[in-house]
């Protein structure tokens, strides 16, 4: 049976994987800040799909955490996949970089830089020993693109992109995909645009995009969920 480990899994994006693996067969290690949200999430994957899922609530950024997340994938039977969606916009509402708190940038820096480096370090022996072994970071098009306010969050996302470029190069046995979902209706994009939010797909509707990457397995590299949506001929 095959074991991921999804972060940020108690709401949006990472509760919709954490159903769409579960829905595959999978085993999962999920991980969350609001324990009992993060609970709620794992008994609703359970009963849904009669999965082995292991709730371990705790801040990405304690290495304690990361420590207990891949110690619960081993006791699983191992590590197949390692999903870093935990991540934090670092101020709220979203701000000039003139007027960017830097104490909040350094969240930002360590939840979604920081933590996910942390956690691949960690998993590594797992994964090197997964006959597939794979790694998703999320994205975003803020990594990319230069979108007003948006600049000390898409700075973190950019460093986290160059760290799965070079992981890819370093880890030739595995599969690295850093994966830009695109808008969501999510409580982070709701923080930061209320508008887009409220027109955005639900993250269940997202979430297809990543079974499709584990189904065709490409080289490892940057995508879209668009991207990945239209090349299996998803519509909404």
């Amino acid at each position: 049976m095959s074991v991921a480990i999804v972060t940020g899994a108690s709401r949006g994006l990472g509760r919709a994987l954490a159903h769409a693996l579960a829905g595959r067969g999978w085993d999962l290690v999920l991980g969350a800040r609001r324990a009992k949200a993060l609970e709620e999430t794992a008994e609703a994957v359970r009963s849904a799909h009669g999965a082995r899922v292991v709730a371990v609530p705790g801040d990405v950024t304690d290495a304690a955490h990361r420590r207990a997340l891949v110690a619960a994938a081993g006791a699983l039977g191992g590590l197949d996949l390692l999903v870093n969606n935990a991540g934090i916009l670092g101020v709220e509402p979203l701000v000039r970089l003139e007027d960017h708190p830097l104490d909040r940038f350094r969240a930002a820096l360590e939840a979604n830089v920081v933590a996910p480096l942390g956690l691949v370090q960690e998993a590594l022996p797992l994964l090197r020993g997964a006959p597939a072994g794979a790694v998703v970071d999320i994205s975003s098009d803020a990594a990319v693109e230069a979108y007003r306010t948006w600049g000390a969050y898409g700075a973190t996302k950019a460093a986290l992109d160059r760290l799965s470029a070079v992981l890819a190069v370093e880890e030739p046995g595995l599969r690295v995909w850093w994966v830009d979902p695109g808008s969501m209706r999510t409580d982070m994009l709701a923080a930061a645009d209320p508008e887009e939010a409220a027109g955005a797909p639900l993250p269940e509707e997202v979430a297809p995009a990543f079974l499709r990457l584990l189904d065709t397995r490409p080289a490892s590299g940057r995508h879209t969920a668009a991207g990945l949506l239209g090349a299996a001929g998803v519509t909404g």
